[in-house]
């Protein structure tokens, strides 16, 4: 008798269920209004709790912005994020003084380590029509050895990014973006040097699969110590091994053996895949902060309160860049980098 590749299924909701070592996965879609002249919506913020707007009043949300939506600075140690921007744009700015825009296929790697803060902000740049957001955040867990890194951050510009596409036999392609990890010979860009990604050993995927309408994939095994999630966020009439089913949900799979994934809707079929192993190692966490015992958690407050990681340099904590700034980003050694110039 054989048993289901689907150890178990959740629905999605606005953060997403996750597994060892990513702590937190989230999918912002904001459609937001033609921008005014401060880079926010042209329109009434009436009716919102301002500095806690999650409720997508109109289709959007100002989260922690007052002015401009997004995540003014805030501190974070022991953990990575990973930020993936299908649509509009991010930007940075950090208590080491660097910064950076990015954005449309863009990806933001940044290792907190021993502590860093950084504000998030979503530029409205377009006066004259509407301006979409859509990005995912991925918190990748550190282990002991780096939770106290040094930290950083590097950009994987939308034009480094590999795609793979696969036919199947009627013609229809499944595209995958490889944003971590591998698939047959095609390698991710290199990941920030301190992250558990950057040992292939290690099995860390992060791919965003694209199957058009009648397209049918098998998603490759990898090894049976991997854990792996898939989530569908886009699609109906969709099959997951012997499973049927419909937008907005996800499912635990066995990593050792290939996984076929047929869309038969008549509209594209989006996913998300995180697998990785896990960090054998015990997790204590408070919002913002990712350590291994509660005694370290207590000290990463502490270090905060004396320190501020490095305090603020800029003028404003919900820090936008110039409008006509464009993809950019700015290290802490002064180097400069910008898509197809570096």
């Amino acid at each position: 008798m054989s048993t289901s590749p689907i150890i178990k299924s959740f629905p999605l909701g606005f953060n997403w269920e996750v597994s060892n070592p990513f702590l937190f996965c989230v999918h912002h879609l904001d459609y937001y209004p033609k921008a005014n002249a401060e880079f926010g919506p042209d329109a009434s913020l009436a009716g919102r709790n301002i500095g806690q707007d999650f409720t997508p009043k109109d289709g959007w949300r100002m989260y922690h912005g007052r002015k401009v939506p997004g995540f003014p600075a805030h501190p974070h140690r022991g953990f990575e994020t990973v930020t993936i921007v299908l649509q509009g744009f991010v930007d940075h700015s950090d208590s080491h003084g660097q910064a950076g825009r990015y954005g449309m296929g863009d990806v933001q790697w940044m290792t907190a380590g021993t502590g860093l803060q950084h504000s998030e902000m979503f530029p409205l740049l377009n006066q004259e029509g509407d301006n979409t957001l859509e990005l995912f955040q991925v918190w990748l867990n550190l282990p002991k050895a780096r939770k106290h890194a040094e930290p950083h951050f590097k950009m994987l510009w939308s034009e480094e990014i590999p795609i793979v596409n696969k036919q199947d036999e009627n013609g229809k392609t499944t595209e995958i973006r490889i944003i971590a990890g591998q698939l047959d010979e095609v390698k991710a860009p290199k990941p920030a040097p301190d992250s558990w990604a950057a040992d292939p050993d290690n099995e860390v995927a992060i791919w965003l699969i694209k199957m058009e309408a009648g397209a049918q994939w098998a998603l490759p095994a990898a090894t049976d110590q991997a854990v792996r999630n898939l989530y569908c966020y886009q699609g109906e009439n969709i099959q997951v091994a012997d499973r049927k089913i419909v937008k907005d949900q996800a499912f635990m799979l066995e990593a050792d053996q290939d996984i076929l994934l047929k869309n038969s809707g008549a509209e594209p079929a989006l996913f998300m895949l995180l697998q990785a192993k896990p960090i054998n190692e015990p997790v204590a966490h408070y919002g913002p902060f990712v350590m291994n015992t509660e005694a370290e958690l207590r000290q990463t407050f502490y270090d905060f309160q004396q320190t501020q990681f490095g305090g603020w340099p800029w003028d404003r904590h919900d820090q936008v860049h110039a409008k006509d700034a464009g993809r950019f980003a700015k290290y802490r050694d002064g180097r400069e980098e910008r898509p197809g110039l570096v």
